[in-house]
């Protein structure tokens, strides 16, 4: 028999770890499943500085915290992909790789992933001078050149951090301006081993048996095209929602995103969306925090109304 829980929290970061907290704190019996560690991209930030109550805090740091405080009230905590999810009203079916789960309520909170460049080299040297993720790879390239591919605020962050290891980051946008948060644009453009390389795309990444070498630009204004010897390629273009394990229940938009209500309810009774999986304009880990525990009372809500309709 598939084994039974109130509500099902799929996803550990931030928003589903304070679903968690909120649920088991109302005496819900509760499974918080990720297919990782908990934490999410917490795990994947060298230092978060926009947190209340924390000047500055280590991501990795933050995500234990959160998660001693989320399973305090007894909620479990396991390992799993999501394969599939069914709605049979009043309970709901979850699938997983390996296990077979039954609740009355669920909480997405699946986040999102970086979105890759798509450019001959990118898979190729994936692990060999390819990254998505300065706080896990940048020891590998101290006191080397490497390329941050972005202007968003991911890039310019990441790209800052870098500097601290290696002795010289580009960075390389399609624009003539970024579009990271001004104090961040301003640390950059401070910041001595920091250069910019404007209206360019990288074309191709470029590199020998062991590792990459460099990256073919092409200049989106004047059309020349160049190469830049790197030992090291940052790539932040973007990213994507983990939502295609939910493409049956007809709750995403037509680019995956989830569509939530501001009680963060999706269009499917007893159905909830948090966090960076959501359509919004601001993915931060405290407006995450806000809609977990926005969900957990919503859960604890739906779940109360429920028993009574059995009453009745």
């Amino acid at each position: 028999m598939a084994k039974s829980y109130d509500v099902i929290i799929i996803g550990a970061g931030p928003a589903g770890m304070t679903a968690a907290l909120y649920a088991s704190r109302a005496n819900l019996s509760v499974l918080l499943l990720d297919r990782g560690i908990y934490g999410g991209q917490m795990n994947n930030t060298a230092a978060i500085e926009n947190y209340p109550g924390f000047k500055s805090v280590l991501g990795p740091d933050l995500a234990k915290d959160m998660y001693d405080s989320a399973t305090q009230f007894g909620a479990e905590y396991a390992y799993g992909s999501v394969e599939s999810v069914e709605d049979q009203g009043a309970v709901k079916v979850v699938k997983t790789d390996s296990d077979t789960f039954e609740t009355k309520a669920i909480v997405i909170g699946t986040g999102s992933e970086y979105r890759k460049l798509g450019v001959p080299g990118e898979d190729t040297y994936g692990g060999r001078g390819v990254s998505y993720c300065a706080v896990c790879d940048g020891a590998f390239f101290k006191n080397k050149h490497v390329v941050v591919i972005g202007g968003g605020d991911s890039a310019i962050e990441e790209g800052s951090y870098l500097t601290q290891l290696a002795s010289k980051v580009t960075v390389i946008h399609r624009r003539d301006q970024l579009r990271a948060q001004q104090i961040l644009q301003d640390r950059a453009f401070a910041n001595p081993k920091m250069e910019f390389v404007w209206n360019s795309n990288v074309t191709e990444i470029v590199g020998d048996d062991k590792k990459v070498t460099a990256v073919k630009v092409n200049n989106n204004k004047t059309g020349e095209d160049s190469e830049i010897a790197v030992d090291g390629v940052f790539i932040y273009v973007g990213i994507n929602p983990i939502t295609k394990p939910f493409g049956n229940l007809g709750i995403t938009d037509e680019n995956g995103w989830i569509i939530t209500n501001d009680h963060m309810e999706t269009k499917v009774p007893g159905i909830f969306a948090v966090g960076d999986v959501r359509k919004k304009d601001l993915r931060q880990v405290a407006t995450a925090v806000g809609e977990g525990g926005t969900a957990g009372q919503g859960v604890y809500n739906y779940i109360t109304a429920l028993g009574d309709q059995v009453k009745n």
